[in-house]
């Protein structure tokens, strides 16, 4: 009897964020290592599902780093990157552009088998992204694209059509090339284009540490002012600044809240989105 209790307590705690949120975009960026292990991503599926069917309008932004590296060191080229991008040589491009199609298919029949309702959109087919090459002191980053404009229309399209839209982070140039952007700033902007209530980015961390050896020192809450004093002190380091740098520019482009979460927790979204205290980190302005 007390674990239905208390099952029941969990539902009355959610209910007041699921007022609040209801018919609200909420932008969950998911990738990395996270999207090879079935049970994780699984997960992080079904909670987006329950989101969609009580009113909320979720949208995927995904990577595939790992397969992508697994991919070209099978076509005999060997990964390289610069300040955590990495550098897209034609054909690495190629290998990027094809990975990523067949890991958005696969997403979006994923969320279709578990009883979601979701659409495979690419951003550079799609028309979604517009972009650039991204300029590089010193080095030739090939096709590795910077971000010059958001088209949400067919993001908005497939919302009002009661899917999930699900977004490759590969953008399409004036001179008709494909570029890769990183997966953190496409959901940052995509975020930030559509005027998203929140931006969730699901890490394979608890969230920020102030000491990154100690998960007890987890900081669940953090102004923008403050993230970005913890990266000047060097206590936010390494591949943690480019995901706590997309998020403060959400924040700053208007998305009213960003969370950083681990996705290896059972329900690490519905757990940070729909109850008091939440897992991850919250950054705000």
């Amino acid at each position: 009897m007390q674990d239905i209790i208390k099952k029941a307590d969990v539902l009355i705690e959610a209910l007041p964020y699921i007022r609040k949120f209801r018919g609200k975009t909420v932008v969950i960026k998911a990738g990395g290592s996270m999207m090879e292990d079935r049970k994780v991503i699984s997960g992080i599926f079904q909670d987006i599902i329950f989101m969609s069917l009580v009113g909320i309008r979720p949208v995927i932004v995904h990577g595939g780093g790992p397969r992508i590296s697994a991919n070209m060191k099978a076509a005999g080229l060997v990964p390289e990157f610069v300040d955590g991008f990495r550098v897209t040589d034609a054909k690495t491009m190629k290998i990027v552009d094809d990975t990523l199609d067949a890991t958005n298919r696969e997403i979006a029949e994923d969320i279709n088998r578990l009883g979601g309702k979701a659409k495979a959109l690419c951003a550079k087919r799609d028309g979604i992204i517009k972009a650039s090459k991204m300029p590089h002191k010193g080095k030739d980053m090939g096709f590795l694209g910077q971000i010059v404009s958001i088209d949400i229309r067919p993001i908005v399209k497939t919302l009002n059509g009661g899917a999930i839209p699900v977004i490759t982070p590969v953008g399409k140039g004036r001179d008709g090339k494909a570029y890769n952007i990183n997966a953190d700033l496409a959901a940052s902007a995509i975020a930030a284009a559509i005027k998203a209530e929140k931006f969730v980015l699901i890490t394979d961390t608890k969230g920020i540490l102030r000491d990154e050896s100690d998960e007890s020192t987890l900081i669940p809450t953090l102004k923008k002012k403050e993230a970005e004093d913890l990266i000047k002190r060097g206590v936010i380091r390494s591949g943690m600044i480019p995901k706590v740098k997309a998020v403060i520019s959400a924040l700053v482009k208007g998305v009213n809240k960003t969370h950083i979460i681990d996705g290896r927790l059972s329900h690490a979204i519905l757990l940070e989105v729909f109850t008091d205290k939440g897992i991850g980190t919250e950054l705000i302005r």
